[in-house]
């Protein structure tokens, strides 16, 4: 209320202000009301901690977007979810950010599933599959066709082909070097099964290393995959890993380990075991960067072009 000793002058000039106030409040809440606009993050999933990490990095972009979450190895069951969500917000344009360490990652699957590419069959009566992420050590991979109303766009950058991920190593690396002239970096990541595959992992993960070598002196800065799921592939992996780790100690020296994941320390621990290295166990969230990249890959999705789902007899003919 305006005070009753306020000049009618005063009390016109005072309404205008708080008039304008009000009409700048309600500006700002607007566009996210009217916009058509929605973003779907999809992530792996894991663990508490693991998918909390992934909310934690998503949500400071929920004050300017209408966003969700579907964890899972591109569920049909955890997309359908997100994809009500956002279309109940007014969606009727999604970007869809795929948060995998390769842009490859389960592409074909998700444009089936979302009904831009063909493939998926319809959803069955009873889906038997795993709908809890990949909590417990299980993946939810459950694969029809969702029902959508919505038109789609989705990321093609994985978090290896980001340049925001350099600045995150650098980040990593200054916090854990306490001697760079006298320390060693291994970058590690999962790594896929296909050599040629492997081979294109490693040349973007040197990619985005170079911006370590940049910033500090290190001795060696060395890019290495796991090949985690592939047990003939790595033992030998392995091997190498643990000699760059157990020579990093000559001369006073050490080993810094950067696990080049979306989030946490995976089997490495146990991979290294009785060997000295430094790590802060983190994978690449948590970290800012990676907000910065889905920020970034959210806005070249505004920008491009959206593809509506066909029609099931569509789909039949394109087979």
């Amino acid at each position: 209320m305006i005070p009753s000793n306020v000049s009618r002058r005063g009390r016109v000039s005072l309404w205008t202000v708080l008039l304008s106030l009000g009409l700048a409040g309600c500006a700002s809440t607007l566009p996210h009301q009217q916009d058509d606009f929605g973003v779907l993050v999809m992530a792996h999933g894991g663990s508490d901690r693991w998918n909390q990490d992934v909310l934690s990095a998503v949500k400071p972009l929920a004050a300017t977007h209408n966003i969700e979450v579907a964890f899972g190895m591109a569920d049909a069951a955890s997309l359908q979810s997100s994809v009500r969500k956002l279309e109940a917000k007014g969606a009727k344009r999604i970007g869809v950010v795929r948060l995998f360490i390769s842009g490859d990652s389960f592409k074909q699957e998700t444009q089936q599933i979302l009904g831009i590419e063909p493939g998926a069959p319809p959803k069955p009566a009873v889906d038997h599959s795993q709908h809890a992420g990949h909590a417990g050590g299980e993946h939810s991979m459950a694969f029809w066709k969702i029902s959508t109303t919505s038109a789609f766009a989705l990321s093609d950058q994985g978090l290896v082909e980001a340049p925001e991920m350099g600045e995150v190593l650098v980040d990593r690396a200054r916090t854990l070097s306490r001697d760079p002239k006298h320390e060693d970096v291994l970058i590690l990541a999962h790594g896929p099964g296909d050599d040629a595959e492997n081979e294109r992992w490693l040349a973007q993960l040197d990619a985005r290393a170079d911006m370590v070598r940049k910033a500090l002196p290190f001795r060696a800065v060395r890019v290495e995959t796991l090949r985690e799921d592939w047990p003939e592939k790595r033992e030998a992996a392995e091997a190498r890993i643990r000699k760059f780790v157990a020579d990093a100690a000559q001369d006073q020296g050490r080993a810094i380990v950067i696990p080049f994941r979306v989030q946490g320390f995976g089997p490495y621990a146990k991979v290294l075991q009785g060997l000295d290295y430094a790590s802060d166990g983190q994978g690449l969230i948590p970290d800012p960067g990676v907000t910065r990249w889905i920020a970034n890959q959210i806005e070249t999705l505004q920008r491009g072009e959206f593809r509506t789902p066909a029609a099931d007899e569509d789909m039949l003919l394109k087979r």
